[in-house]
């Protein structure tokens, strides 16, 4: 499997680590905060659904543009004022997957002109697609480590 191919099948493979991740926990407690300045399982699940809405805006710009701005946000204040809290983790979940899916056919047809092309992340810098997939796959890792502790905590 080439670095391309194995880049996919880690960014199509996060819907099913994450639904595994949270489906061994009752759905009862996902609403549940191991503390005050936590986040739910609930919360963390409508983060990730939203973080991949500007991941995936950020890496069609790259894709489409030339050296396009890519611009930060501030996920606490998007969990609070958004109130993800009060938001249906089901179809957070749901989203998820079709945007991951979704994703898959561009994926499948980069070159490895597309993998370099780049952008200008107002905190980061210089980006290349390749940065921002890899970004995004591990943004998928970082909240399943977290899911876990949340689950062990609850």
């Amino acid at each position: 499997m080439d670095e391309k191919e194995q880049l996919i099948a880690a960014y199509a493979g996060g819907y099913e680590k994450l639904l595994a991740a949270v489906t061994d926990c009752p759905q009862e407690k996902w609403d549940s905060k191991p503390s005050p300045t936590s986040w739910s399982i609930t919360e963390i699940i409508v983060h990730v659904a939203d973080s991949e809405i500007v991941g995936l805006h950020r890496m069609k710009r790259v894709l489409a543009e030339n050296n396009p701005l890519l611009t930060s946000f501030d996920q606490d204040a998007w969990a609070s004022q958004l109130q993800y809290s009060r938001l249906n983790p089901i179809q957070y979940l749901e989203l998820f997957r079709l945007l991951r899916e979704s994703f898959i056919p561009t994926l499948a047809e980069l070159t490895d002109e597309d993998l370099n092309r780049t952008g200008i992340h107002d905190e980061a810098g210089k980006l290349t697609f390749r940065d921002l997939l890899v970004k995004y796959i591990n943004h998928i890792e970082d909240h399943l480590r977290q899911i876990e502790r949340v689950k062990q905590r609850i």
